[in-house]
């Protein structure tokens, strides 16, 4: 049985951004980018419906980027 991780929406927030030039954010891209290259497919990812509506606010490349996730 495969642990339930709840996501959230800065996670898709920073594996679909463009790279950071401040040094904090860009380890905050790279943390959850590793992530979700390695660890994904261990969990069943779980997301709340006010998570998907805020995803899909903002520029609408960067919101359907974020919702496809």
């Amino acid at each position: 049985m495969k642990y339930r991780v709840y996501i959230e929406t800065s996670m898709v927030s920073y594996l679909t951004a463009r790279p950071s030039r401040d040094v904090v954010a860009a380890a905050h891209q790279q943390i959850s980018l590793d992530w979700w290259e390695r660890r994904r497919h261990d969990f069943d990812l779980v997301a709340s419906l006010l998570t998907v509506n805020e995803a899909r606010l903002g520029n609408p490349e960067s919101a359907a980027r974020r919702v496809s996730q």
